[in-house]
């Protein structure tokens, strides 16, 4: 069973497609500004059309509102931060754009969440799945209970979330 850890190489010497893992995370980290550019551009030219867009259709009316404060309140410093919290990472660009903040302050801030999110993820999880196969190598057992710790985890977690939206949704 040792031979996993040859599968996933340790974290300081990784490599995917014969070039070195901090590459395909340098490139990785390009192509997600490259993405921030355009959903900026997006809403931007779509303007208040984004909330009849297919887009805004999916999204109830308040999470959009909720993001729009969180925009007009802290502009760039949101779109930083928006890297960090999975629901604005996705819907904050194309408020941002249709709010029309300022563009050479959202390039500064997604070129710095870029810069600091993909590096911090992409090696985080790289590792944590790393030490998992490690694990798995020397005690499959004790791979396969910490598996079943972090997926009940998981589950307990998004069962509560069901329960306090829909409680939410009863007092409302």
């Amino acid at each position: 069973m040792r031979h996993l850890a040859i599968v996933i190489p340790d974290p300081t010497r990784a490599s995917l497609f014969g070039l070195p893992y901090w590459l395909i995370v340098a490139v990785g980290a390009v192509a997600l500004f490259g993405a921030f550019q355009a959903y900026y551009w997006i809403g931007h030219k779509l303007g208040d059309t984004l909330y009849e867009s297919r887009f805004g259709r999916k999204l109830p009316r308040e999470r959009i509102r909720s993001v729009e404060r969180v925009v007009e309140k802290w502009g760039a410093l949101a779109v930083y931060a928006c890297f960090w919290v999975p629901v604005l990472r996705h819907t904050l660009p194309w408020v941002a754009g249709a709010l029309r903040i300022s563009y050479p302050w959202y390039v500064v801030a997604s070129a710095l969440g870029c810069l600091t999110w993909v590096p911090v993820t992409s090696f985080a999880l790289y590792s944590v799945l790393w030490g998992w196969l490690e694990l798995a190598a020397h005690s499959p057992l004790a791979a396969a209970v910490a598996a079943v710790i972090l997926l009940s985890g998981v589950a307990a977690f998004v069962v509560w979330r069901r329960r306090r939206k829909s409680e939410k949704a009863l007092v409302a």
